[in-house]
């Protein structure tokens, strides 16, 4: 009897820890899935700031280079696919694309005296950089928390348990485009 009693026991005491792992593994993952989440809502809320400022640039651009229709064809394109993007592959590749055609918008600028020296545009560009900043910011704690997320649901014994619990999938990244990353390969050219 006092065996039997011993056995209970010791089931009874092993069931609860497996319970307990599971219940802590699963708040684990629901806590990194929610933090994941909310850095996401922290790039997200950064890409339409920057949305919002573009028309007002390209209107300011537009009064002094009414001729360079091909680069605001771009600036808009680009950002209305940032403003549709509904996941990180989609907004990162959206992303770089505005941010090229961002580059081509103030590059065009540079051949436009009055235009560069326009407080209305000088304040814009601030306003856009100073957001760019803010994305780059976000997006780094997001890779952050992914990083985290995914980590924990393949280390041992997580691994185990994630996929019965929901978590089947790895978070994506919020990783630079190809055009990016072909800009920044790129090599640079020196002219003396």
């Amino acid at each position: 009897m006092a065996a039997v009693l011993i056995i209970v026991a010791v089931v009874v005491i092993l069931l609860v820890v497996v319970i307990g792992a599971v219940i802590g593994i699963y708040n684990s993952l629901v806590k990194l899935n929610i933090k994941t989440d909310e850095s996401w809502s922290g790039i997200s809320v950064q890409l339409k700031r920057r949305a919002d400022l573009i028309p007002n640039l390209v209107e300011t651009v537009k009064g002094y280079a009414a001729h360079e229709s091909g680069v605001f064809e771009k600036v808009t394109e680009a950002r209305s696919a940032i403003m549709s993007a509904t996941h990180p592959a989609e907004a990162a590749k959206a992303d770089g694309e505005l941010t090229m055609a961002l580059k081509s918008l103030f590059a065009v600028s540079e051949n436009y005296p009055e235009l560069k020296a326009s407080s209305n545009f000088m304040e814009l560009q601030a306003q856009i950089t100073d957001t760019e900043d803010k994305i780059a910011a976000s997006r780094r704690f997001y890779n952050a928390n992914v990083t985290q997320f995914n980590t924990k649901r393949k280390v041992f014994p997580t691994n185990i348990f994630a996929g019965m619990l929901g978590f089947n999938a790895d978070k994506e990244f919020f990783d630079v485009s190809e055009s990016e990353r072909a800009a920044i390969e790129k090599p640079v050219e020196v002219k003396f």
